[in-house]
């Protein structure tokens, strides 16, 4: 008796290590997911929806994909690609314009990047951005090819991450009746991970657009938990957004996101 009862002692102590083991592995992926240029390769399907759209209050939904992928060129830097390809559901977003469904136009980024933090942990990269005139829609696309420069800079120190992601797009080429391009995004971000893989996300991704001089800012509350299915880790995210301002044809009101990311900690 004596015996079953020490082997179920050390049974369940093992099982106790190897959870706490496996706690702390979720929570340090959760800071590397809050890091856009940490080297880890992640998938996120992150779904968007807003309405308020113009005088008939529109509505729309996006599906961005969103791979995230480092790239080692030596034993200092990564090359890390982030890319977001839109699938779009929108209706009357212009007017009484019907819906529409399709692709979107795609933004490709890519940072340079130190593998180590610099000095007083900064973490940084920058690099171009691409966008590409994927839209199967006239209505879904911007119908013009642009590039610019982008960039991140971060801190994490002990559960927080603060940083900024900004990028500049103008366009270069592409269909002449359509407006130009050129557009400043701006991304401040702060998040606090807890010991057991939860993650508080505060942002804005707000974007300026100079040829219309008009600002389009949604305000960001989302939480997030590292989960597994089996030994692949998952991250999943729900929040909702708030329009603080937008031109008069944008979304109004209050949004909502929920994000499902699959991780690949083994390819790092």
């Amino acid at each position: 008796m004596d015996r079953i009862l020490l082997k179920s002692f050390i049974a369940l102590a093992g099982l106790c290590v190897c959870s706490a083991a496996s706690m702390a592995q979720d929570a340090d992926l959760a800071k590397k997911l809050s890091n856009p240029v940490a080297s880890l390769i992640s998938v996120p399907f992150q779904f968007n929806y807003d309405t308020g759209y113009g005088p008939n209050d529109g509505d729309k939904a996006a599906l961005n994909i969103q791979p995230v992928i480092p790239i080692s060129i030596n034993e200092d830097w990564n090359i890390i690609s982030r890319t977001i390809l839109p699938v779009v559901w929108q209706n009357d977003i212009a007017g009484l314009s019907g819906t529409q469904f399709g692709l979107g136009d795609t933004t490709q980024s890519f940072f340079l990047s130190p593998k180590e933090p610099g000095p007083g942990g900064i973490i940084w990269g920058l690099g171009p951005v691409l966008l590409l005139p994927t839209g199967t829609d006239s209505l879904l696309s911007s119908e013009k090819w642009g590039a610019g420069p982008t960039g991140v800079v971060l801190k994490q120190s002990g559960p927080w991450t603060v940083g900024m992601l900004a990028n500049q797009i103008w366009s270069f080429a592409g269909d002449s009746s359509r407006s130009d391009v050129n557009s400043t995004y701006l991304q401040p971000f702060l998040s606090y991970t807890t010991p057991d893989a939860w993650t508080f996300t505060l942002n804005t991704e707000s974007t300026y657009d100079w040829e219309s001089d008009a600002w389009s800012i949604p305000l960001n509350a989302m939480v997030s938990k590292i989960v597994r299915f089996g030994e692949q880790p998952v991250s999943l995210q729900g929040g909702l957004r708030y329009w603080a301002d937008s031109p008069a044809s944008g979304p109004e009101g209050l949004g909502a996101r929920f994000t499902v990311t699959f991780l690949f900690p083994a390819a790092n």
